[in-house]
């Protein structure tokens, strides 16, 4: 960067001087986000920019450039044209930037953060040096901006807990400085300005002092009496709070001990202690015990026994003092010449102290002869007189010798077991004075632990001797943990929260220490998803149960002891998933379709329409209703049956779309919708039904002149069945005219053509009777209209031809069928229908022959009474609509010459 900088500036280094080099300051709060500005380099340099002040001349563009990208840097950007200085995406820490020391200062390339121990914002500057250019308006500018602090950090004292010692004469006022301050990286008032107890106690309060650095100590003030014997320690919480706005706070916990003087003097509880003691009494026993209590602690309240300078020394030969325990024993024979009293004056010293004084009194009454003597030699394990059996020892365990003696062999010794529990003393044979402590029955920890006997031992004089035994019983593994139900039934509402608890599992362990100490397993036929914490036996489920899914759980759980070997036991849980509303009623289908014959009767079953419920109870309860059309359908609610109230008639509707819904019990209730078509059968209930013509009395003009094949009418008509009940054909059945075999039928179209020529002889009305017939199933339906034909070159008497209309036409009807070609939709022949076919063929045939024959004959006959009965032969064409009646609209009616 630096060569950079000297090959750029080098060749303009004679325009460059003093005056070039500038200063700017800024100052901005850290912590501020990207894109605020700092400042305007070009408008507080004053600098012209392109196009300003002289638009005529033009102006270089000014170009602002960081001489370095160091640490300063990073925390801004600089728009090279504007000359804008903005914050970066890197976020400014005045904490993390400024080093709290006297003159600390961190170079990062032409950018330097420095401070100083003043907690001022000046303290912490961030400096940059930029190039403005060109030549024209060179300089290097200085930036300096500096970092405000703002309370972004809260008070923290260096350790959490604090603990500080106060002599308990400490005279009221007394302060102690508290060693560990709360630290604030923040400067000004926005650092640690005051400190607080929560709980002074009534005896203490806290006040702050501050040095010439500006550092400020909290001191502890003592404000009342203070007694360790009393109240040995306090505990409360010191707050730091710093002066921001809000102000943040910190806290630790702080322990004030309050430490022992010796400012207490051993005492005794009596003045005077009497002690009797047998003359026969061995060396080691026990006399007595002094003991003083000095209320302080430590040093301050060690106590030492002595005996007083009036204490004769026979009496200081014949007992000896413990200096630290005060015990008292015999440490000389007693004889016939030592004193029968004996006056032990025993001072209590303390340091610096006035010493306690006890007088021991001690009573020796003479005997002239020994008690007996018991020596016990253990066999089990035996402690300072205490014997040591694990339980589950077998029957018969020895336990100790016992040898008994009379220590002047004069007198027979007898001994014998005195104490409960199953132990028994015999003789051990063949030796004398030989005694066994054994057991009699297994121990039982848990039945007792310990047991107090004693050996009592007398000789024919009367004295006797105790020797007290005591037998701890030792703990076995003995016990398997025990659950307080073998079978733990639970139960939990479905979609629970993970991690729900279940039960908490119990079981006891009879025996001690580690023995006793239960820990809880899941048995391997437990699901992953359930959970049992080893120590507390709180079982949960980590995930959702699903009753739909599975209802029932059933798996074991284990307690197992800590012993060696372990011991354990099970216990079965069984878990009842309990139903909660969450599934919708389900169609087996989403759309439903019915196909019903039309006409079908009233509360007829349409069909079932099939719905579940995963849920149980009144849950999964599921009724059915109509959302629309209710009116003419109902459901059986309760077996999803579909019946129409009303017969359904196809040719006023031909489908029905119904929406069922589909309500659960549930609360609150889910439901679900499917939809139903039905889709109504044709019946073949409609004959067809003729359109044109549309009267038997109409007719049409059909001139001479028309050519064979040309189309003179129709006959239309429709069928509102379908299918095949709606297919129409047409046959003429029956005719009337002078040549009637001269117009032909089209049985698909109902076009009415003309066949051969007409002659001379052939005009006169003609009379078509039409059938028009459907193909329905299982019997077509038809229906007749009359077609009349008027042959003329024009009509002149619309009367005359009117009144030979009115007259009953005298037709015979030919039963002739329609022969029309349909498309099966599916062709099936076989071999075994062939023959009925043929037959019926024939007789066809036979039967077209005859009549073609006839008709010939017929034909011929009325073309010879043409002239004759020209009168009666005149027919007109019924025309179906008034829309069809082309040929009256084209040629109007002329009078013919030969009526």
């Amino acid at each position: 960067h630096l060569l950079l900088f000297l090959l750029f500036v080098g060749p303009f280094n004679c325009f460059a001087s003093y005056s070039r080099a500038t200063e700017l300051f800024y100052s901005l709060n850290e912590g501020l986000p990207a894109g605020v500005l700092i400042g305007s380099l070009a408008r507080d340099l004053r600098l012209p920019m392109a196009g300003g002040q002289h638009p005529a001349a033009p102006q270089p563009p000014l170009s602002f450039t960081l001489a370095s990208r160091g640490l300063g840097g990073q925390y801004v950007q600089l728009d090279n044209r504007s000359g804008e200085l903005h914050t970066s995406a890197m976020e400014i820490d005045r904490e993390a930037l400024c080093v709290e020391s006297s003159e600390a200062t961190v170079f990062g390339g032409a950018a330097a953060v420095s401070s100083s121990s003043s907690p001022s914002s000046e303290s912490c500057l961030l400096l940059l040096d930029v190039l403005v250019l060109p030549q024209e308006y060179f300089r290097l500018v200085k930036v300096k901006i500096a970092i405000r602090d703002v309370n972004d950090n809260a008070p923290r004292f260096p350790v959490p807990y604090i603990r500080l010692s106060v002599p308990e004469n400490a005279p009221v006022n007394t302060r102690l400085a508290i060693e560990h301050p709360a630290l604030d990286p923040d400067v000004g008032t926005n650092s640690v300005q005051t400190y607080r107890l929560r709980d002074n106690y009534g005896v203490f309060t806290l006040d702050v002092e501050e040095n010439e650095s500006g550092e400020r100590t909290p001191y502890l003030i003592v404000m009342g009496a203070l007694d360790r014997e009393t109240r040995e320690e306090y505990v409360t919480v010191i707050v730091a709070e710093d002066g921001g706005t809000p102000p943040l706070m910190g806290s630790a916990t702080l322990t004030i001990g309050i430490s022992d003087i010796n400012d207490n003097c051993p005492q005794f509880s009596d003045s005077q202690l009497n002690v009797t003691l047998y003359g026969n009494s061995s060396l080691g026993t026990h006399v007595a015990t002094v003991h003083a209590v000095d209320m302080d602690i430590g040093s301050n309240a060690q106590i030492t026994y002595s005996y007083s300078q009036k204490v004769p020394q026979p009496s200081r030969d014949l007992f000896h003092l413990n200096e630290s325990t005060g015990i008292i024993t015999l440490s000389s024979k007693v004889d016939g010449d030592t004193p029968r009293l004996h006056r032990l004056i025993i001072p209590g010293n303390g340091p610096g102290c006035i010493p306690a004084v006890i007088t021991v009194l001690v009573t020796i009454i003479k005997v002239m002869m020994r008690p007996p003597e018991v020596v016990p030699r253990f066999i089990a394990n035996e402690a300072e007189g205490v014997v040591y059996l694990k339980e589950l020892e077998p029957i018969n365990t020895p336990i100790a010798f016992f040898t008994v003696k009379d220590p002047d062999e004069k007198y027979k010794v007898n001994c014998y077991l005195d104490g409960d529990g199953p132990f028994r003393l015999s003789p051990y044979k063949p030796y004398n004075n030989e005694y066994l402590l054994e057991t009699t029955k297994p121990l039982d920890y848990e039945t007792q632990q310990l047991y107090e006997i004693s050996v009592v031992a007398w000789n024919s004089e009367g004295f006797h001797v105790n020797k007290i035994i005591k037998v701890q019983v030792l703990d076995d593994n003995d016990n398997s943990p025990v659950f307080s139900q073998q079978l733990i039934e639970l139960s939990i509402e479905e979609n629970n929260v993970p991690n729900a608890f279940l039960t908490k599992l119990h079981a006891t362990d009879a025996d001690s220490g580690e023995r006793g100490q239960v820990s809880y397993f899941l048995g391997p036929d437990a699901p992953s998803y359930f959970s049992l914490d080893k120590t507390t036996g709180v079982l949960t489920v980590s995930t959702q149960l699903d009753r739909e899914e599975k209802e029932k759980y059933r798996y074991t759980v284990k307690a197992v002891d800590s012993g060696f070997p372990p011991r354990e036991s099970i216990a079965t849980v069984t878990i009842t998933v309990l139903d909660k509303n969450d599934n919708s009623p389900r169609f087996i289908n989403k759309d439903f379709s019915f196909f019903v014959p039309e006409n079908f009767p009233g509360f007829g079953e349409i069909g079932v329409i099939s719905v579940t419920d995963a849920d149980a109870g009144q849950n999964g309860w599921v009724a059915l209703s109509v959302l629309n059309g209710s009116d003419i359908f109902v459901i059986d609610t309760g077996k999803g049956v579909l019946r129409a109230k009303v017969s359904l008639d196809r040719e006023q509707q031909s489908s029905y779309v119904l929406w069922i819904e589909a309500v659960d019990g549930g609360d609150p209730a889910l439901s679900s919708t499917a939809k139903i078509t039905i889709l109504l059968l044709d019946i073949n209930d409609n004959p067809p039904l003729v359109l044109f013509p549309q009267s038997n009395m109409s007719y049409l003009l059909v001139l001479p002149s028309t050519l064979p094949g040309s189309p003179i009418t129709e006959v239309y008509a429709v069928d509102k069945d379908t299918g095949m009940n709606a297919v129409i054909a047409y046959s003429i059945i029956g005719r009337r005219g002078p040549r009637p075999e001269s117009f032909r039928i089209d049985p698909k179209t109902g076009n009415i053509t003309l066949e051969e020529s007409l002659m001379q002889n052939d005009y006169g009305l003609y009379r078509l009777l039409v059938k028009v017939s459907d193909h329905g199933y299982p019997e077509p339906l038809h229906s007749t209209v009359m077609v009349n034909l008027f042959v003329n070159d024009t009509v002149s008497n619309e009367s005359y031809i009117e009144s030979l209309l009115r007259k009953e036409p005298d037709i015979s009807i030919e039963e002739k069928q329609p022969q029309i070609s349909i498309e099966p939709a599916h062709k099936k022949m076989e071999s075994a229908s062939c023959m009925p076919t043929l037959v019926a063929l024939s007789i066809i045939s036979l039967g077209s022959i005859a009549l073609v024959t006839g008709m010939g004959i017929y034909i011929c006959l009325r073309k010879g009474k043409t002239h004759r009965r020209a009168d009666e032969n005149l027919e007109v064409q019924i025309p179906l609509n008034g829309r069809i009646n082309l040929h009256m609209l084209e040629k109007k009616p002329m009078e013919i010459s030969n009526i």
